[in-house]
């Protein structure tokens, strides 16, 4: 497998990377899953994936950029998962912004980042007490970060993540998450995980919707019509 063909993703035993992960290998990619429990191990290498076990919560950028170099692509898929907000804090912000800046030491131009639909608004609305504040600013500030970087970036923003199977179809929704100026209605506004899988492996391995920030629910748009 050649080198360019490599795609690093943090946040490797996350459930949209472990569905991510051999679709990306479907397309003749080489992926390699960052993880930080090595007992995963052998689960990611069953999804024809290479497992790295390192702990982006104390991985500093030289490292990182040495797990980054040569590869054609870094996904961030990584996130504390609800855990305390010193947490949320050094994973969904600290974490991305070094990973970041290894992509730019490393010379890897292409990075996605898998944030949420609302994440450029939410900070506005929201109470500091509110305990979604924390992560809506750590998101929110995360992308704005990307966003000033030289990088080729593809900030995704799914709905409310559910379990259900992926119709590779989607919904594409504006930049506070509404379908045609309005708030989505019920399950107008929910995203398979499977789903934000089929678009991250789009946007990597089609080069797709660069520079451009992408929110979208389930819907009947295939994505590769819906996203270019």
């Amino acid at each position: 497998m050649s080198e360019a063909n490599r795609v690093v993703i943090i946040g490797g035993h996350g459930k949209v990377a472990l569905l991510a992960a051999p679709k990306l290998a479907s397309h003749g990619l080489s992926v390699e899953s960052v993880i930080r429990n090595p007992e995963h191990s052998e689960e990611i290498s069953a999804l024809g994936a290479t497992p790295v076990v390192l702990d982006i919560e104390q991985a500093d950028v030289d490292s990182l950029a040495q797990h980054f170099a040569g590869a054609k692509a870094v996904v961030f898929s990584a996130g504390a998962g609800g855990g305390s907000p010193e947490r949320t804090l050094a994973v969904d912000y600290e974490a991305a912004v070094r990973t970041m800046k290894a992509a730019e030491q490393a010379g890897v131009k292409r990075f996605v980042m898998v944030s949420y639909a609302r994440a450029s608004v939410d900070i506005n609305s929201l109470e500091k007490d509110n305990s979604f504040y924390t992560y809506a600013k750590a998101k929110h500030d995360a992308d704005a970060f990307l966003r000033a970087t030289d990088l080729d970036f593809t900030i995704l923003g799914p709905g409310l993540l559910t379990l259900d199977q992926s119709t590779a179809r989607v919904t594409l929704a504006d930049e506070v998450g509404n379908i045609h100026g309005r708030a989505p209605e019920n399950d107008e506004g929910n995203t398979a995980r499977e789903t934000v899988a089929d678009v991250v492996t789009h946007v990597v391995a089609k080069d797709a919707a660069i520079k451009q920030t992408v929110n979208f629910y389930d819907g009947n748009t295939p994505i590769t019509e819906a996203i270019s």
